[in-house]
């Protein structure tokens, strides 16, 4: 059973960083899939974040653009997703994603930037 398990989320203030992890069961042959974090605001789609692909390129939402960095570490089936700069309309619900052979979603991890 393939598991994708969120961590790092949680209230931050306003131009404060957090750092997002998504540790993916050994089940999965990690280093093929296209990793990426998306999130969803309440009332809102779904919407993509950033992704890295299976060669290390990646792609962000214009709106993080320069705040977030995406990276994987494929030795240890991990995604990360370093969040600076953080704003009020951050605040969602993020969700590591796992595409390729199948495509997999964790359950995903809450972040509230709020002062």
């Amino acid at each position: 059973q393939v598991q994708l398990v969120e961590s790092g989320g949680g209230l931050v203030q306003p131009g404060g960083s957090l750092r997002l992890s998504c540790a993916a069961s050994r089940t999965i042959i990690f280093s093929i899939y296209t990793m990426g974090w998306y999130r969803q605001a309440p009332g809102k789609q779904r919407e993509l974040v950033a992704t890295v692909t299976s060669g290390g390129n990646t792609n962000y939402a214009g709106s993080v653009k320069g705040r977030f960095t995406v990276s994987r570490d494929n030795a240890k089936n991990t995604l990360r997703l370093q969040m600076n700069s953080l704003k009020p309309e951050d605040t969602a619900v993020y969700y590591c994603n796992a595409n390729g052979p199948m495509e997999y979603w964790g359950q995903g991890t809450q972040v509230t930037v709020s002062s």
